[in-house]
């Protein structure tokens, strides 16, 4: 089963990963809910300190998510990429600029390769909510990371 993402008419905002909606604030620069869940963010705005009821927490110079409600995420050997978040894997492509594995979903990209645009589940599993969670925290909140 493969679960399409959409994009806002100018390609440039994730709105939908499947069935879940993703809602952006007033200035449609930030994401401020994905599906039932509200996402809160910390005073100045800049950082997801809460989705639904999972906090995330930062490491001590707070600019790098160190854990998602119970989920740690662990990072490469530099310390720039996400390697897991709890017991899912995230896999890089060649060049190590793209995920192109979380958990059991591979993702794939447009023909330009700059937007996920699928994601197929491995063969007998099936992607539930949190597993879309996860792939929004990768794909757009943490991506800079």
């Amino acid at each position: 089963m493969t679960i399409e993402m959409s994009y806002d008419r100018l390609g440039s905002r994730l709105t939908r990963i499947g069935d879940v909606e993703i809602v952006y604030d007033m200035a449609g620069s930030r994401p401020k809910r994905i599906g039932d869940l509200d996402l809160e963010y910390d005073m100045v705005g800049s950082r997801l300190r809460q989705i639904g009821h999972e906090e995330i927490e930062y490491d001590l110079m707070g600019s790098r998510p160190k854990r998602v409600g119970v989920l740690d995420l662990e990072y490469d050997m530099i310390g720039s990429r996400i390697r897991r978040i709890g017991d899912h894997a995230i896999e890089y492509d060649m060049a190590g600029s793209r995920v192109s594995r979380i958990g059991n979903v591979t993702v794939v990209y447009d023909a330009v390769g700059t937007r996920a645009r699928h994601l197929i589940p491995d063969e007998g599993s099936q992607i539930g909510d949190d597993l879309v969670n996860l792939v929004f925290l990768v794909l757009v909140v943490f991506k800079q990371h």
